[in-house]
């Protein structure tokens, strides 16, 4: 028997998801950087960081950044939840993914910055801080990358539910808050 399921991600969350994973993993792995390709990926990405940005204000009540903000509180309830090993249900972002997702936006804007720099106003700052950063960053998200699939395939395990298409299709199994 199916568990009732209620819109959670709307179309914004999902397409501002797939449209960084995409425009990241496209300028890591296919494009070289300062290629024409490479740059465009850089401001679409950016870009979607102002919108997903102005959407946690004014968005639904899921995007909202007042809904899943890492608090103090809220990680030490997650980590406790954690280390039990008792399940933590929550309908939107656990408080671990929300700070993993603020991290991941950080870098890739640290991206879309540093790359700016490299291509627009590199004659104040030389070569290589700039470079250096942008691949700190680069590398820094791949790895945030890496660990949110990872913790994404473990909690869908842990609370039996698959979590990564919920990102797809924008509905999730209806629990009780926790």
């Amino acid at each position: 028997m199916n568990a009732p399921t209620i819109r959670l991600w709307d179309p914004v969350v999902r397409l501002f998801h797939w449209s960084l994973a995409g425009a990241f993993l496209a300028n890591y792995f296919f494009t070289e950087e300062g290629e024409n390709w490479h740059r465009w990926f850089g401001y679409y990405a950016v870009a979607w960081l102002v919108v997903r940005l102005v959407w946690g204000f004014v968005g639904t009540p899921a995007a909202r950044w007042a809904d899943f903000w890492p608090s103090r509180a809220r990680l030490s309830e997650h980590l406790r939840a954690l280390i039990s090993g008792q399940p933590y249900h929550r309908l939107g972002h656990s408080p671990l993914g929300a700070l993993v997702m603020i991290l991941m936006m950080a870098l890739m804007l640290g991206l879309g910055v540093t790359g700016f720099l490299m291509e627009e106003v590199d004659y104040f700052w030389g070569a290589d801080l700039p470079l250096q950063i942008h691949e700190l960053c680069a590398n820094g998200l791949m790895a945030l990358v890496g660990l949110h699939i990872a913790a994404a395939l473990f909690e869908s395990y842990r609370l039996r539910e698959n979590l990564p298409l919920s990102m797809v299709t924008g509905r999730r199994r209806k629990l009780s808050e926790h």
